[in-house]
């Protein structure tokens, strides 16, 4: 598993960079060869490259990622074993995970298929639609992002992102300031309005992020932009804060705003999750594993979109380690084992029903 998982993450994969995600799928499609004795199919979904082993239409998808956020070259070395500490770009989010999925279907002769796709770390633009299709024709899905600390993850946040442009009207700064619409000064009260969306109870976060606005340090200026993260449990929530960023209404009524975006990932709330939990803490037991344990988390993963297409889904049940999207990435290696056997067991209880 740990020279897999080497030749994986040294294959550097990041989204943006289609040639590399395509050499990560072939990669994958050797490793699957070797390890399970038949190469997978690598499919092209919207233009990009999609692996895929196992059945055609499965009743259990195994689902994972092999693209990464890090632009080549980002670590030095690319590879590093310290212990049962292991560092590389996209070890922990999720090349580790896919190596255990990668395992844990030796054996499965049932309706099970492996997916990984290579765009989720910018949104999965081009891959929700065909995740959502082949989630609905199944019974379960099974993510395999990082685990929390060795917890299973039973809820996600939905995610939206806006971007508001007020356009205003350009003067000389210093000498007829009275004659310019300063949009600065207006994107300052949208600002706050934004800030003030957020709702705590359902953890709804509303952050307004990059912001870029002017031209010259003497003249007002005529355009700023602001871009804004918003994050919730609830879809009501969402829902709510989109409706109050649409019709935010200017302070200056000659600037005009311009918005775009919207919603990115629906929630994964704990009712399509916590059945599947359930079975996966009874297959826990009979391996003689200790109590799995499960969380609700920030982040969103291509398990919003399962579930949002009336999907069974457990999540988290990658890799054990630390690090995701940070310098300090790493897994545990001597977790990859026990992971995998715990994903062939329950993919196998489920294919029994």
């Amino acid at each position: 598993m740990l020279a897999a998982l080497e030749a994986l993450v040294k294959l550097e994969s990041p989204t943006e960079d289609l040639a590399a995600c395509q050499d990560v799928v072939r990669l994958a499609s050797e490793l699957a060869t070797t390890i399970l004795g038949t190469p997978a199919q690598i499919r092209d979904v919207n233009g990009r490259p999609v692996f895929w082993w196992g059945a055609e239409n499965p009743d259990v998808v195994v689902l994972a990622h092999l693209d990464t956020v890090w632009p080549k070259g980002s670590f030095t070395p690319l590879w590093k074993v310290e212990g049962n500490k292991a560092t590389g770009p996209g070890i922990f989010d999720m090349k580790a995970g896919f190596i255990q999925a990668l395992y844990a279907m030796k054996g499965i002769t049932g309706s099970a298929a492996l997916v990984a796709t290579t765009d989720e770390e910018t949104g999965s633009a081009t891959s929700r639609e065909f995740i959502k299709e082949i989630s609905a024709k199944a019974k379960a899905v099974l993510v395999l992002e990082a685990s929390l600390n060795g917890m299973v993850k039973t809820g996600r946040k939905g995610t939206a992102m806006y971007q508001i442009k007020i356009h205003g009207k350009a003067s000389h700064a210093g000498l007829e300031p009275e004659k310019g619409i300063n949009s600065t000064v207006e994107m300052a009260h949208a600002i706050i309005a934004v800030a003030a969306l957020e709702n705590k109870e359902h953890g709804t976060t509303v952050v307004p992020t990059m912001l870029r606005a002017g031209n010259t340090t003497n003249t007002v200026p005529d355009l700023a932009v602001l871009d804004i993260d918003i994050r919730s449990y609830s879809m009501d929530d969402l829902k709510r804060v989109d409706a109050a960023i649409r019709n935010l209404k200017a302070v200056n009524a000659d600037a005009r705003y311009e918005i775009t975006g919207g919603f990115n990932r629906p929630p994964l709330e704990t009712s399509s999750t916590m059945a599947l939990y359930e079975r996966a803490e009874k297959v826990a037991k009979e391996l003689g594993m200790p109590h799995l344990g499960h969380a609700s988390v920030g982040g969103a993963s291509d398990g919003n979109f399962a579930a949002a297409a009336g999907a069974q889904v457990l999540d988290g049940l990658g890799a054990i380690g630390d690090g995701a999207h940070a310098a300090h990435e790493w897994v545990d290696i001597s977790t990859l084992e026990t992971r995998s056997k715990l994903l062939n067991a329950l993919i196998k209880d489920l294919l029994d029903d």
